[in-house]
């Protein structure tokens, strides 16, 4: 048994009747929100593996920096 075109519309019609049309916009623009911030999550990731960073140096640096204030 298949889901005929009928069957879809019923329920689209129901969803739009229990939520209203206004609910479900905005429901829509949230998901699209998340949707973007985790794309740009993802990408601000990938680009600050391309610079890695060397502990070692910044340990250096605070070493040097505590021998001159003694």
């Amino acid at each position: 048994m298949s889901i005929g075109f009928w069957q879809i519309a019923i329920v689209v019609i129901l969803v739009v009747l229990l939520f209203g049309r206004g609910k479900i916009s905005s429901l829509m623009g949230d998901v699209a929100k998340g949707i973007k911030s985790f794309k740009k999550g993802m990408a601000s990731d990938v680009t600050d593996e391309e610079s890695p960073k060397n502990i070692s140096e910044n340990q250096d640096s605070n070493n040097q920096d505590s021998s001159n204030k003694e």
